[in-house]
């Protein structure tokens, strides 16, 4: 085990206060957020039992909370209020505010409006 493991390496919790294991050595029996989703499950209320840490250079290291997977509760089904107010969202997401348009794609947040309505020029070029 290198210095950087050692510095992450805290199964007690004593230096972190709560316990704390190097990136991609979680023990057995816990998981991430996304490691929950993937098997249809959600943390369902419970604290944070240990975190996984991975340090970087230069930057603050890089955090990932682990939940207890005996004590994961499924995942809720999706009714059709909420599959109908997502594709409302979506919809809302491919509307263009300057021409009114359905794009037919997500506008970038960078250019705030369809390609076609912020390099106006280029389409005259392209005919």
């Amino acid at each position: 085990m290198g210095w950087g493991h050692a510095k992450c390496f805290d199964p007690t919790g004593a230096r972190h206060g709560i316990p704390t294991f190097p990136w991609r050595c979680a023990p057995d029996g816990y998981a991430t957020r996304r490691q929950l989703r993937a098997r249809g499950l959600r943390p369902g209320g419970q604290p944070v039992t240990g975190q996984v840490l991975r340090l970087r250079y230069r930057r603050g290291p890089l955090v990932a909370y682990l939940y207890r997977i005996d004590a994961a509760k499924p995942v809720r089904p999706m009714t059709p209020a909420k599959w109908a107010a997502l594709a409302k969202a979506n919809a809302a997401r491919r509307l263009c505010p300057k021409c009114r348009t359905d794009a037919g794609y997500v506008i970038p947040v960078s250019l705030g409006m369809c390609v076609l309505c912020a390099y106006p020029d280029d389409e005259q070029r392209a005919a």
